[in-house]
């Protein structure tokens, strides 16, 4: 079942607001369990991190930002 523009709206602001700060945490929580690896690795793993965390949502965030279709 498909979701209404208003429910991926609200869905898309929980997972900004609540998802993606809780993300970071667990991304510098990762990286940090190593030694510091030099700044470029750890730029690429930042970016590889944050790929994979967006690919998921890729759904809910496509046409938030439009007006609503069904209006």
């Amino acid at each position: 079942m498909a979701l209404s523009h208003k429910a991926r709206k609200r869905l898309s602001l929980l997972i900004l607001v609540i998802g993606l700060p809780a993300y970071i945490v667990v991304a510098v929580t990762i990286v940090n369990l190593f030694d510091r690896p030099p700044i470029w690795l750890e730029f690429a793993i930042y970016v590889a991190l944050g790929i994979v965390w967006a690919l998921p949502f890729r759904a809910i965030f496509r046409g938030v930002g439009r007006h609503d279709p069904d209006a």
